[in-house]
């Protein structure tokens, strides 16, 4: 207990009259009716506009989109691609998978979804032919580990599944971007096929739900969160007396938000996938966000990767554009770490990066995408972070102290309601 008073006294109120921008701040029962109105604007216009989908739309092409479809309707699915494929080779045809075409071309952003869908093109890929035998044979023994799944009724990782044959995967790589297709092809989610990745995620906060029937109090977890589960159906009967959900690119900050116990000063869940989003953690998310009906708003990286990151969460990836319906979290708000912010709060020209060649080409072909011409505001500061050839993490803001986070930027953030 002595420690933990200890603690507490780490800023001498003489320190915090020197930190940047402190004195802007008002008081916490102000900002607290600020998030209360943003909560209560977010639910009205989630509850008033019933969400679009793609049958909604008269598009000018046919698009494929999957579902979650019971482990049943899956394994009768694979055995009819089965008998198929028989009645081809006795026919004296050989055999091949008609796999839709995950390519970029296949690919295009929806404006009124806004979110990336999956046109319906597809390619054949036989195994009678030199290029495709080797993929074909991967596709072929992927459709027979999931029919077992089926059979068994377990879960398996895809790390679990990349060992079943490592000779004929060779890498995980083959075998995870084969199992997306054939995803795809059976029409069906990834987590319909009992196939998950690890827990990567991590959420703390002001969240109760149960995970396989147990209820998980997220303020209780301490300062590491609690897993998100892999496979989402175990989730369900959230609560939360939250005002938002703050989404945070990085491990790092996410700790010093959970530690300093922001989630209690501003009730809201913190969540996080430590990096690159993986298909948990956006299935969760999305989940909250519906459920819930709160309002999100991201804290990642000021560099082109960061906003890619927060694009992949509200538009989807190209990778798996034909489960974007279930993968996307819309009306996902930039709060920071952003360009202009760098001028803003006087970040010091040595907590700046030089953005590399390779940085301003991504930033330039961000610029490109119709997910960010959408938004004037992300091109205005995607603009200004090419033009200056300046990035920053989050972390350049502990200059001004550690807890400088979370206890000026975030707070005269969500004060200022500058978000985009």
């Amino acid at each position: 207990m002595a420690d933990k008073k200890k603690r507490r006294r780490v800023e001498p109120s003489d320190d915090g009259e020197q930190l940047p921008f402190k004195n802007k701040l008002k008081s916490d029962s102000v900002i607290l009716q600020i998030l209360k109105d943003f909560g209560n604007s977010s639910s009205d216009s989630n509850s008033s506009s019933k969400a679009l989908t793609l049958q909604d739309l008269s598009l000018p092409f046919a698009c494929r989109e999957v579902s979650d479809l019971s482990l049943s309707s899956v394994q009768s699915t694979i055995e009819s691609l089965v008998l198929s494929i028989t009645r081809s080779i006795l026919s004296g045809q050989g055999f091949s998978f008609d796999v839709p075409s995950r390519s970029a071309a296949n690919q295009l952003y929806v404006p009124e979804l806004d979110r990336i869908v999956l046109k319906d093109k597809t390619s054949l890929r036989p195994f009678a032919n030199i290029s495709t035998v080797r993929k074909t044979a991967i596709t072929a023994r992927i459709v027979q580990l999931i029919h077992q799944l089926c059979l068994k009724n377990i879960h398996v990782t895809k790390r679990d599944l990349f060992y079943t044959d490592v000779k004929l995967f060779q890498d995980q790589t083959q075998s995870d971007a084969v199992l997306d297709d054939v995803s795809c092809m059976l029409g069906c989610t990834r987590s319909s096929l009992n196939v998950v990745a690890a827990e990567k995620g991590v959420v703390v906060g002001r969240l109760i739900f149960s995970d396989n029937g147990d209820m998980i109090d997220c303020t209780k977890m301490g300062m590491g969160g609690k897993a998100i589960p892999p496979n989402i159906d175990r989730v369900g009967d959230m609560q939360s007396d939250a005002l938002f959900i703050l989404l945070v690119e990085k491990d790092a900050a996410y700790m010093r938000l959970a530690e300093d116990r922001f989630y209690n000063r501003f009730p809201c869940i913190i969540v996080t996938a430590k990096g690159q989003p993986d298909v948990a953690t956006r299935l969760f998310l999305r989940k909250m966000k519906m459920e819930l009906k709160l309002p999100v708003v991201a804290l990642v990286d000021s560099d082109p990767y960061g906003l890619k990151i927060l694009s992949v969460y509200g538009c989807g990836s190209k990778n798996m554009s034909y489960d974007s319906a279930n993968l996307t979290t819309p009306d996902i708000k930039w709060l920071g770490v952003r360009p202009s912010d760098l001028d803003k709060y006087k970040i010091p020209d040595q907590c700046r990066l030089p953005m590399t060649d390779q940085d301003i080409k991504t930033g330039k072909d961000l610029l490109e995408e119709d997910f960010v011409k959408k938004n004037p505001g992300w091109v205005e500061e995607l603009t200004l972070m090419v033009k200056t050839k300046q990035k920053a993490e989050i972390q350049a803001l502990s200059t001004f102290g550690f807890q400088y986070l979370t206890e000026v930027y975030l707070p005269l953030k969500l004060q200022q309601k500058d978000w985009l």
